[in-house]
């Protein structure tokens, strides 16, 4: 006997649908704002990781929510371009950390000045409140999965 879905089952289907759908369109968004660095979304974001604080791939892999393997990869590509180096780690003799070089850096700003222009006016159409609200759901949404909650 296949159980019913409730309201609330309903409803958290639909959103996981919706975020899913939106997730794609943000990625084909990105990577236009990145296009014209070179970059991709997925370059992007590790370079972003790597200039937010020094860190291991392994720890910009976990902030991001991606595979280590993935994001070695693309961290080995902007090292082989230049844009990153890796540096010893204080506390982790073989887990390099990233950073960022000059050119590097920018990349990120030419990338960040154009996502600027295109957050600012997205954000205009749904507002901060409605924004705020929507990623504060998310988030916990995101939080519940990652603790391994038992969701039933």
């Amino acid at each position: 006997m296949i159980k019913k879905r409730t309201p609330e089952g309903d409803a958290f289907a639909a959103l996981s649908i919706a975020v899913i759908r939106l997730s794609a369109h943000l990625q084909t968004e990105g990577d236009a704002l990145a296009r014209p660095a070179g970059q991709t979304s997925a370059r992007w974001q590790v370079l972003a990781a790597a200039d937010h604080a020094p860190m291991s791939v392994a720890d910009a892999a976990r902030a991001l929510g991606l595979a280590r393997q993935g994001v070695q990869r693309i961290a080995d590509l902007l090292e082989g371009e230049g844009l990153i180096v890796y540096r010893a780690n204080p506390v982790h003799q073989r887990a390099k950390l990233m950073e960022l070089t000059e050119a590097g850096k920018s990349a990120l700003a030419d990338i960040a000045a154009r996502q600027t222009v295109w957050a600012n006016a997205h954000g205009a159409i749904y507002g901060e409140d409605r924004l705020h609200q929507a990623a504060g759901l998310i988030n916990e949404m995101i939080a519940d999965f990652q603790s391994g909650r038992d969701q039933g």
